[in-house]
This record gives C-alpha cells, structure tokens and sequence, in this order.
C-alpha cells in the first residue's frame, strides 16, 4: 500500500503533503529533520492520509494537491473535521 499524507508543521502553522509506504517512519524523518524541505519547520503532526493500491495513483494524488490550490483546499479541509 501506499499512502498520502498530510503534516502541519506546528512551528508555523503550514501544511505539508507527501507520499510514502509507511507513514509513521516518514513522520519521524521529517520530524528529525532529514527531509531537506521541511527541516526548518519542525515539528509535525500527521494531520490526515489516504491509501493507494500503487505508488503511480499515489505519486498522481501528490502532484494534484501540490499543483492545485482547489484540491488541496477540499484534502484540508477533510481532514479538519
């Protein structure tokens, strides 16, 4: 399985999505800053994910959040129930 996730930075408030087969060993990359991109916004908090059967249809979902402000509005906003 594969997954995205969602992660709040609790430093500023900002969200962050990426992809991965295992949430919980990626959470703790980021928190321990060795994910390049993040590392100055630790620390996270998973905020929400969703279950892909294959790293194509997940890698797909990544890149729609990332490059579409509407669909990225309506992942948050799921999760923020």
């Amino acid at each position: 399985m594969y997954y995205v996730y969602c992660l709040k930075s609790i430093k500023d408030s900002k969200y962050y999505v990426g992809q991965t087969q295992d949430v919980q060993k990626r959470i703790s990359e980021h928190n321990a800053g060795l994910v390049s991109s993040t590392k100055r916004r630790i620390p996270f908090e998973l905020v929400g994910f969703e279950q892909y059967d294959t790293r194509s249809a997940a890698m797909w979902r990544e890149h729609e959040l990332k490059n579409s402000a509407q669909k990225r509005k309506k992942f948050f906003a799921y999760f923020a129930k």
